[in-house]
């Protein structure tokens, strides 16, 4: 336990150290300065005269947000059809796989474009090369970019004097991808190769079992998409079982190197925050507010995965290694924990154990996490949604000083405030709705093959299901049957509005602070940097959530946990 324990603060530990440098490097990318990756200079000049955009052209938060729009659109596209027709392209499909049902094709493509990456489908019989290469890698590439890219664009909006210009959505765009990703990706895949994770294009491997059993073993080009899956905080794996798959996460060591990935690049991005706008005392405070949380959930579930079962204690059966089941034994309890934390603090979604096996305020903390989606949260959306309660934090401070609001030296006015408010009552509409429409389905039909587990589980299946769409984090619970019309459809959805609407809410209260008047700070200025409002964001971020999804969580985890 205690050599586990280690392992968890060495991890979080060297992730943050890397990350602090790292974060000042992103700020030198956002910035156009000077860094080692302009050798990259020649390829994206090269992509940008072939597609006839401007690379120089300033663009406001409208013209940013309708190139955003345009390119996802275009990925959809591309994506949606080559999933339809991947049985029929006569390339890199030795197991001739055929293609998707349509609204499965629908989903995933709607998933994977928007980093969501939740996968109804089994990627080893259900994808073939050419659909995980070209179409699940490639997307796990340029959705990171498109959340990387909008975020630079709020530091650009905060730190402009009076002026509409918030930078240029494609050439951010395009050095998040290669300046950004692609370098640590190269990193992470050699790394991962080492520790024998395959990338081959051979097929399917037949093999000999200890039984004398011949049976045929799916491999392919694994490492190059489970790198930027991490990375990208997209989730999306090779296999159906993702990170649990032995293919996916051979050792311990490359377990802690896919955790480090996950959280790495959202963290560095709250540095680079304090590094763009040179307000790094802020950063840190920011830092810790989601750090204090993250802690927590970690230790409620590290507590609870190694404690063990209580039903199972009672029948006598030894539980040393703590909860096991759905948990692979190479990694354990502590560690498995550890993972589930970080992949719903940000929007990864990766697992390396099953979430519906894990004790209930286990699960409930996931769902808590997801609901909250901003600590560290998604590559650059994390910290986008990071923003909005910043911004309703500033204006209940304003309104307890009885003065204007102001944060960075702008007023917060009406508009701002109605847009934030908007973002935050978006997410509760997106996950409990639905919720509560597919509850009632199920009590009309009990027949209906959606549900594996009935009573207080069954509906945090579905809670979980929604509240995953809708943060763009893409894990489940296994329990929950989902490739059918309705999820596919209604999932689909929930993903598109919860991505773009906040994205799309932050960059436009951005682009109106960047066109006001600075006004210097004076006496009655509510201090960023000061402890009392690291206090109010926290206490914000804690209230909003409790009064929006408490009662869910009380119907479902909370529920399932007073009666072990």
């Amino acid at each position: 336990m205690n050599t586990d324990l280690f392992g968890i603060i060495f991890g979080f530990l060297i992730t943050v150290v890397l990350a602090v440098p790292f974060g000042k490097y992103i700020s030198k990318v956002f910035k156009g300065e000077k860094v080692w990756t302009d050798f990259f200079a020649p390829l994206e000049n090269f992509i940008f005269k072939i597609s006839g955009i401007d690379p120089n052209e300033d663009m406001d938060w409208k013209k940013s947000m309708k190139a955003m729009l345009l390119l996802n659109v275009v990925f959809f596209i591309w994506s949606f059809a080559v999933l339809l027709l991947q049985g029929v392209i006569p390339i890199l499909n030795p197991a001739k796989i055929a293609g998707m049902e349509p609204s499965l094709a629908f989903h995933s493509a709607v998933s994977f474009v928007t980093n969501t990456n939740m996968q109804a489908y089994f990627g080893e019989t259900g994808a073939t090369y050419f659909s995980q290469m070209l179409v699940f890698t490639f997307l796990q590439f340029v959705s990171a970019g498109t959340g990387i890219a909008a975020l630079a664009l709020i530091f650009k909006g905060l730190t402009q004097r009076q002026a509409s210009n918030l930078g240029n959505f494609y050439n951010l765009f395009l050095k998040s991808c290669t300046r950004i990703l692609l370098p640590l990706a190269f990193v992470v895949s050699i790394i991962l190769l080492l520790n024998g994770m395959p990338q081959t294009f051979k097929g399917l491997q037949h093999t000999i079992t200890l039984q004398g059993d011949t049976v045929n073993v799916a491999t392919g080009p694994v490492a190059s998409m489970i790198s930027i899956k991490q990375l990208g905080t997209n989730g999306g794996g090779y296999f159906g079982t993702n990170s649990a798959h032995p293919f996916e996460n051979p050792n311990y060591l490359t377990n802690m190197v896919e955790n480090f990935s996950i959280l790495f690049i959202p963290i560095a991005l709250v540095f680079t925050f304090g590094y763009y706008l040179n307000r790094k005392k802020l950063a840190w405070i920011f830092f810790g507010i989601m750090t204090v949380l993250f802690i927590t959930f970690v230790a409620i579930n590290v507590h609870y995965e190694t404690a063990g079962n209580p039903l199972i204690s009672k029948m006598g059966i030894n539980q040393s290694l703590g909860n096991m089941e759905g948990k692979e034994v190479r990694f354990g309890a502590a560690a498995s924990a550890y993972w589930g934390v970080s992949t719903t603090s940000t929007s990864n979604g990766s697992v390396d154990s099953m979430h519906d096996s894990q004790m209930p305020l286990s699960g409930g903390v996931y769902l808590l996490d997801m609901m909250i989606n901003a600590l560290y949260g998604g590559v650059g959306v994390g910290f986008i949604n990071f923003f909005v309660y910043i911004i309703i934090a500033i204006f209940i401070s304003g309104l307890m000083v009885g003065r204007t609001p102001e944060f960075l030296g702008k007023k917060i006015e009406a508009r701002e405030v109605k847009i934030a408010a908007l973002v935050l009552l978006v997410t509760p509409f997106l996950v409990l709705v639905p919720t509560a429409i597919a509850s009632y389905a199920v009590t009309k039909n009990p027949n209906l093959p959606w549900l594996n587990n009935p009573s207080f589980h069954g509906f945090s299946a579905m809670l979980y299901q929604f509240a995953s769409c809708n943060a763009n984090n893409g894990s489940n619970f296994a329990g929950l049957g989902i490739n059918n019309y309705f999820w596919n459809i209604l999932g689909g959805v929930v993903i598109f509005l919860g991505r773009f609407i906040p994205i799309i809410g932050p960059v436009a209260i951005a682009g109106m602070m960047a066109e006001k008047k600075y006004i210097p700070e004076s006496v009655g200025t509510l201090k960023a940097e000061s402890y009392t409002f690291a206090f109010m964001v926290l206490g914000i971020i804690i209230i909003v959530s409790a009064l929006n999804f408490f009662p869910a969580l009380a119907l479902g985890p909370i529920a399932e946990h007073l009666t072990f």
